[in-house]
């Protein structure tokens, strides 16, 4: 059932760290209409400092922060490269929150990104595989073909589809992290978790 929009964030109802509240929160997405609580808004910048935005799947999180998965030659990957800074966005609309996240982005251990690559569908290995994500392809076709090909050379009882080169993953080691909550008159309660330093972080109300 959506969230009451008279329902509020107080200091006190907060959890002792941002994880911890991140993952009640996400608890609340699952069990509730959410479509893809695990969806979230990336956005990054290049060199320049033009913006790029774009849906991705949280594939990981711990006290380390939040982990997904590219293709490294995508336009977020070379942004990532150039500005290892990112935001995140949860719009967790059906209950009236949102989760925004800021800080920086490093990218995961070979043997992390082997193990979740290995446990992927069969399908989407295939497809990691077959897409240059981001380059200008003439038609579908090339797409199509590209597939049929690895799908051949890689059959589901074959060999095991190998991870791409170039397809990794990023962390985004949180510096702030907010929690909205809708409230009526657009008076909603915002507080954010604040890295001071080190492990040590402050939890701040920002006017709405």
């Amino acid at each position: 059932m959506p969230i009451r929009a008279t329902e509020r964030l107080d200091e006190q109802d907060l959890a002792p760290t941002w994880l911890e509240q991140f993952e009640a929160w996400r608890g609340e997405a699952e069990g509730s209409a959410v479509h893809e609580p695990d969806a979230m808004v990336l956005a990054t910048a290049d060199a320049a400092g033009r913006p790029s935005a774009r849906t991705v799947l949280l594939k990981g999180i711990d006290g380390r922060g939040f982990t997904f998965f590219t293709n490294l030659d995508s336009r977020k990957g070379r942004e990532l490269d150039q500005n290892p800074r990112a935001s995140l966005l949860f719009p967790w609309y059906p209950l009236g929150r949102q989760v925004v996240v800021g800080g920086s982005v490093s990218g995961v251990a070979d043997e992390e990104a082997d193990a979740y690559f290995e446990g992927r569908p069969y399908g989407s290995r295939i497809g990691a595989l077959a897409s240059r994500q981001s380059e200008v392809i003439p038609s579908r076709a090339v797409l199509d073909r590209a597939k049929i090909e690895l799908e051949a050379r890689y059959p589901p009882d074959g060999p095991a589809v190998p991870r791409p080169p170039r397809w990794s993953g990023f962390r985004l080691a949180p510096e702030m992290v907010e929690f909205w909550q809708k409230r009526p008159d657009r008076l909603h309660d915002r507080l954010r978790y604040r890295r001071v330093s080190g492990d040590e972080w402050v939890v701040e109300r920002l006017s709405p």
